[in-house]
C-alpha cells in the first residue's frame, strides 16, 4: 500500500502577517519595486514647467525630453538636462496660475524675470548635460554673442542650476513616496500577493 504525504501550506494577505513579518515582506516588493520608468511622469510635468519659464528641453524622441539623473542618497547624486533658454513673456504670472503654491518656481521664474529686464529682454542659453550627467553647463548670450556682462551670466546660470536642482527635488520626492509604507502596501494588495507567516513571497 502506497501512502501519500500531503502538506498544507498556510498563506497570508499582508493585513494578517505581524509587524516583522509585514517590513519582511515589504523589503521583498521593494527589491524590484521599480523596474519601469517610473520617472515619466516628472519628466512630463518638468518639461511643462520649463516651457513656462522660457526653457526648451531638448526632446530624445518626440514626448521624452532629455533630462537625466543619478540618486538618490550618495555623493554625486543630481540631475541634468539639454535645451535652450530665451525669455518668455508673462512667465512669472503663468507659473504662479499652474504651480499657486511652489515658491520654488515661483522666485525662479521672479529671478528670470529681473534679469531679463536688466538687458532688455536680450539674454538667451544653451544648456547641456554636465559632468556624469549630474550638472548642467550654461552658455549665455546677449543678443546672440558672447559678450555677456558677468552679472548678466551668473544670473541666468543660477536660475538655470535651481531649475536642475527642482526637477532632482521632484525626482527624489517620487522616489520617497514610491518606496513609502503607504505606496508599497497599496501595491501589494493591489496586486493580490500573499505570504507564508515570516513574509516569505508564497
Amino acid at each position: 500500500m502506497v501512502r501519500t504525504l500531503t502538506l498544507t501550506k498556510t498563506i497570508f494577505k499582508l493585513d494578517e502577517l505581524d509587524d516583522d513579518a509585514k517590513e519582511k515582506a515589504r523589503d521583498w516588493y521593494r527589491t524590484g519595486a521599480l523596474d519601469y520608468e517610473w520617472w515619466d511622469a516628472v519628466y512630463e510635468d518638468a518639461d511643462r514647467v520649463a516651457k513656462i519659464l522660457g526653457i526648451e528641453i531638448t526632446h530624445k524622441k518626440p514626448g521624452v525630453p532629455s533630462i537625466w539623473f543619478q540618486g538618490f542618497y550618495t555623493q554625486g547624486s543630481g540631475s541634468s538636462f539639454d535645451g535652450r533658454y530665451s525669455y518668455a513673456k508673462g512667465a512669472t504670472k503663468a507659473i504662479k496660475e499652474y504651480a499657486p503654491n511652489d515658491t520654488a518656481l515661483h522666485t525662479i521664474a521672479a529671478d528670470l524675470q529681473a534679469i531679463q529686464r536688466r538687458h532688455f529682454y536680450q539674454l538667451s542659453a544653451h544648456i547641456t548635460s554636465g559632468w556624469r550627467d549630474t550638472t548642467i553647463d550654461v552658455d549665455v548670450l546677449k543678443d546672440g554673442h558672447w559678450d555677456v556682462p558677468e552679472e548678466a551670466e551668473e544670473g541666468i546660470k543660477e536660475a538655470m542650476n535651481d531649475f536642475n536642482h527642482w526637477v532632482f527635488q521632484r525626482l527624489e520626492k517620487e522616489y520617497e513616496y514610491l518606496m513609502s509604507d503607504e505606496a508599497v502596501d497599496e501595491n501589494i494588495k493591489a496586486n493580490e500577493y500573499e505570504f507564508t507567516s515570516d513574509g516569505e513571497i508564497a
